[in-house]
């Protein structure tokens, strides 16, 4: 099971430069409404991924100021030891999910880093990579179990935010669901990326040979900001 803490007196660990912006959210009543959401679930004996103390990893992980480029998610894995915060992302004992397969796949004929043997990407999220899911929890084996609850309300405010504050950052959005998620995104400011979702279903219509990866470092290196190193170790 997990737990979460989302009210004015007891806020949750979020790192200091997303808590200054977003700080204010937690005293909304659509946040005290999720978090009375979540503490009926775990009433009733529900397991929720992440981990409580995982749920904010992604804002944790990659500090305001440092981020430069976002990749949106839709929902957490839902499957045990899968799910740690970060979109895409699952622990490294676990098998790699078939969408980061095809990440990896673009990535390799994109820009020539070898395949890893694991799915962990918190080398991406120190380096600036916001791995954002657009809701942050979910029931154990029930995809989309979390949706409409507030998340979604709290991360088009983390993506606002950031539009307005930041420079040259680059989105990343695969599939219609990212794209919508960061529809107002300026794209007189920041780099925007779009293309299918890497899924099986639908990387071949246009996420394979979409050289994402090597426009956002040729971006951000004109910019004068260092480009990501894409490698798992």
């Amino acid at each position: 099971m997990t737990q979460v803490q989302v009210n004015k007196a007891n806020t949750p660990p979020l790192e200091p430069g997303f808590m200054k912006h977003l700080g204010p959210e937690f005293e909304k009543d659509y946040m005290l409404n999720l978090k009375a959401f979540l503490k009926q679930q775990l009433d009733a004996k529900k397991t929720i991924y992440p981990h409580g103390s995982e749920i904010f990893n992604a804002f944790n992980l990659t500090p305001f100021d440092k981020v430069k480029v976002v990749i949106i998610g839709q929902d957490p894995y839902h499957g045990p030891n899968q799910a740690h915060g970060l979109c895409f992302s699952v622990q490294p004992t676990v098998k790699i999910p078939p969408s980061l397969v095809n990440i990896y796949k673009e990535i390799e004929s994109d820009i020539g880093c070898k395949m890893p043997r694991h799915g962990f990407l918190e080398s991406w999220a120190k380096q600036g990579v916001l791995l954002l899911n657009n809701v942050l929890t979910v029931e154990r084996s029930k995809a989309a179990s979390h949706q409409g609850k507030g998340w979604e309300q709290f991360t088009d405010q983390a993506i606002q935010v950031l539009n307005e504050q930041k420079e040259h950052l680059v989105f990343l959005l695969w599939g219609a669901q990212a794209g919508k998620k960061a529809a107002r995104v300026d794209r007189q400011k920041h780099l925007v990326l779009e293309t299918t979702h890497p899924s099986p279903f639908s990387c071949h219509r246009g996420f394979l040979g979409s050289r994402h990866f090597s426009k956002t470092n040729n971006y951000l290196k004109s910019h004068g900001l260092t480009p990501i190193n894409w490698q798992i170790s």
